[in-house]
């Protein structure tokens, strides 16, 4: 629940006109940022949960991804409200044109697969299937970091410290990974 407060915080800000020159850029920016941040999160559970034999984070896993979910959703429907303003011919037309949008439709879409799957009868139903489609969280954050990096107009020095984040996440999974592909 505590996730919600930034997110609350953040419109609280807006609505009373204290973001500052550009609130757009400024919420647009921070839910963005905000998933980001909780996804590699969610990915740094498991390796602190091995190393240190506590095995309770685990259960903490699925939330944090859930509200990773939830922050993307807010930064798309942020993009649809404010740049947009819900025009869906525009909205499909940027997917299209800009490669950025492209990739974080692209991993938005994997984001919600694993979010409606995170339901505890959908995963018990998939069985096996489930896990395999999890391990798309993999794909996802390459490609959120690569959405990141392709929308920063000039100062890329934040986008390369999250890609070298997620970089060392996944290389921490690096035989999961290999077993992934084989597959």
């Amino acid at each position: 629940m505590m996730a919600f407060l930034p997110l609350l915080a953040l419109y609280l800000l807006a609505f009373t006109e204290q973001l500052g020159a550009d609130p757009v850029e400024d919420v647009i920016h921070f839910t963005g940022i905000g998933a980001f941040n909780l996804l590699l999160i969610s990915l740094l559970i498991t390796p602190i949960a091995k190393k240190y034999r506590q095995g309770y984070l685990l259960q903490t896993r699925r939330l944090v991804g859930l509200y990773s979910f939830t922050y993307a959703l807010f930064h798309l429907l942020n993009f649809l409200a404010f740049e947009v303003q819900f025009d869906l011919a525009l909205f499909f037309d940027e997917i299209i044109d800009r490669p950025y949008i492209t990739v974080g439709m692209a991993a938005l879409i994997i984001l919600l697969s694993l979010a409606v799957t995170s339901i505890t009868a959908i995963r018990r139903k998939m069985g096996k299937k489930w896990q395999k489609l999890h391990n798309g969280v993999y794909l996802a954050v390459l490609l959120i970091s690569l959405h990141f990096f392709w929308s920063v107009k000039s100062d890329i020095v934040e986008p390369l410290i999250y890609v070298a984040m997620a970089v060392f996440l996944l290389s921490l999974r690096k035989d999961k990974i290999k077993r992934w592909f084989k597959r």
